[in-house]
């Protein structure tokens, strides 16, 4: 089979490996596509804790069982299914195990042609969704869900605004937020990306480049319930300024770094929530597939390019020019 495979920092190339059998309990897949994220594009710049070389990156992947192990029931040959990339999260749903992994690193990941994981990481492919939208929904589908709903309980009516809106968690969190009924705005330094969102279910969205954005929201009367952000930096303490008395702030990365201020005096004073999470359990994981069913939720997909292209695939990512997720299809 071919795979990407990083063999040392910044150094990606397709390899030619033997396909890996599914031992006792597993399940191995043809891939029809996977999806990136930006932890593929820190592995591959260094920046990411536990590297090892080479590595077979990909969280992300949609596909068709062909063959299974030990155990196994054969049922599940044949059937089209996407993978669940959050491993060992453990007996907890408040928090995950210290045995707690996300596929792609250290197990090989699902930029390769054949996969074989553990069955009980598979769910039947929505069958709404193509195969590189499915490809889509895994890695930040679940991390959406569980930041608005088992994190911040969002409920159908409340006002939520979720910042840096082009990225694919910050979109799912825009669609399943809409389809449960709240009422939501987003934020972006592109005015082409906040009419995208606007399209999509969105009330409204902010330009953060614009001097003095967050002060003229508040003075235009908004107030909002849930925030969502995964950015940080100089503009969290904006967000503060922006949450509704009881407020929830959720977040779920730091790409811009930890705020330089915590303002502690108007967190407890407004009864403010700040809530971390990341990924989510095998509960978040049914929730979320039985939302995206019921409410026929399909994933933006902003751009896809077949293996060989892998590597213009990253280079795209890491200039953050997409609007959704970036897919990779296997021929």
């Amino acid at each position: 089979m071919r795979a990407v495979h990083l063999t040392a920092i910044n150094a990606l190339s397709i390899v030619e490996i033997p396909a890996p059998e599914p031992v006792a309990g597993e399940a191995r897949v043809r891939l029809k596509a996977a999806a990136l994220n930006h932890r593929d594009v820190w592995i591959k710049l260094g920046q990411y804790a536990g590297l090892k070389f080479p590595a077979q990156p990909g969280s992300d992947g949609a596909g068709v069982v062909e063959s299974v192990g030990a155990g196994v029931d054969p049922v599940w040959v044949g059937s089209e299914v996407i993978i669940n990339p959050s491993f060992g999260w453990g007996a907890q749903e408040r928090a995950q195990s210290p045995d707690f992994t996300i596929l792609g690193l250290p197990r090989d990941g699902t930029l390769a042609e054949v996969i074989s994981v553990p069955v009980t990481q598979l769910a039947v492919k929505p069958s709404h969704l193509s195969w590189t939208e499915a490809a889509a929904l895994p890695l930040a589908g679940l991390t959406a869900y569980r930041a608005l709903f088992s994190r911040a309980a969002v409920r159908p009516g409340e006002k939520v605004l979720i910042s840096g809106v082009g990225g694919g968690v910050a979109l799912f969190a825009l669609q399943f937020a809409v389809a449960h009924g709240a009422q939501v705005y987003v934020t972006s330094g592109s005015d082409e990306k906040i009419a995208k969102a606007i399209q999509l279910g969105a009330a409204g969205g902010f330009n953060y480049t614009h001097t003095g954005w967050a002060k003229t929201a508040v003075h235009a009367g908004h107030a909002f319930d849930v925030i969502v952000d995964s950015a940080g930096g100089d503009g969290f303490e904006s967000l503060v300024d922006l949450a509704a008395p009881g407020g929830r702030l959720v977040f779920f990365g730091a790409t811009r770094g930890n705020p330089p201020v915590l303002p502690m005096r108007k967190i407890f004073w407004r009864q403010l929530s700040l809530l971390g999470t990341t990924m989510g359990s095998p509960g978040d994981w049914e929730a979320m597939m039985v939302l995206v069913d019921r409410h026929r939720i399909v994933p933006v997909v902003s751009d896809t390019f077949p293996l060989t292209e892998a590597e213009a695939a990253f280079d795209l990512m890491e200039k953050g020019g997409q609007f959704g997720k970036i897919v990779i299809t296997f021929a």
